[in-house]
């Protein structure tokens, strides 16, 4: 495992302890970042806490502050994927990191549901691997074959398009936090985002995702095992959008 990668599940780590605080700045709302959301004190208190782990390993992007330090890899963050989740005290928010190297080229990829400590790795050249943040024990990939939904985020802006999947008998959740429900897009019958794709959502999420039919569009993205629900995913959207 990389020093890197190390460093990735250091910080989560630490992460994790401070979320489960629930200290009171936690909740408050701030200035709106470099993403277009409003940060919480959770969110800049995650940043905060990644920066003081990845600084010396390149420039990091982050979609609170944007810029941050300098270097020549690129370390795209999401400090808290799912903060109204987290907000809520509705069990579904992680983080997301992707390390990209001066070619372009995605190094390693992290996703963690900070709710139950799964941490999802891909580095470059070896597969995907799944282990708690806690324990460290590694988490069988066993692959869902039966699986009885998809994963829809931002259903509630496109009600054609929940008509239409609802019509074909096409089950779905949006639990709000996109690069979380990218990384368990293996076992689900599909991930489906419409809308505008930002960065900071999608890159570590997707590098998750290599071995899956995925269509990255400027106004959707679809992921998923089966090649006759990428198709009919493909239609419904391009119907409804246009």
């Amino acid at each position: 495992m990389s020093s890197f990668v190390q460093a990735v599940i250091k910080a989560n780590q630490e992460i994790y302890s401070a979320l489960k605080a629930n200290d009171a700045s936690l909740m408050q709302m701030g200035k709106m970042g470099a993403g277009g959301d409003i940060s919480s004190g959770a969110d800049m208190l995650c940043e905060s806490i990644f920066v003081s782990h990845l600084s010396e390993y390149g420039t990091i992007d982050s979609e609170e502050s944007g810029i941050i330090g300098e270097g020549k890899a690129k370390i795209i963050i999401d400090p808290l994927d799912g903060s109204s989740n987290y907000l809520s005290n509705f069990p579904y928010y992680g983080t997301s990191v992707a390390k990209i190297d001066k070619n372009g080229t995605i190094e390693s990829a992290i996703v963690c549901n900070l709710a139950n400590g799964d941490i999802f790795i891909k580095n470059r050249d070896q597969s995907l691997s799944c282990q708690n943040i806690l324990s460290g024990d590694i988490i069988s990939n066993k692959e869902v074959r039966d699986s009885k939904v998809g994963l829809f985020e931002k259903a509630y802006q496109y009600p054609k398009i929940v008509a239409k999947l609802k019509k074909i008998g096409y089950k779905f959740r949006s639990p709000g936090a996109t690069a979380l429900s990218l990384a368990y897009a293996k076992d689900v019958n599909f991930f489906l985002f419409v809308g505008k794709a930002r960065e900071y959502d999608f890159v570590a999420g997707l590098a998750l995702c290599e071995e899956m039919f995925t269509i990255v569009e400027d106004e959707y993205v679809i992921v998923t095992k089966e090649k006759d629900i990428f198709d009919n995913l493909n239609e419904i959207v391009n119907r409804s959008i246009k």
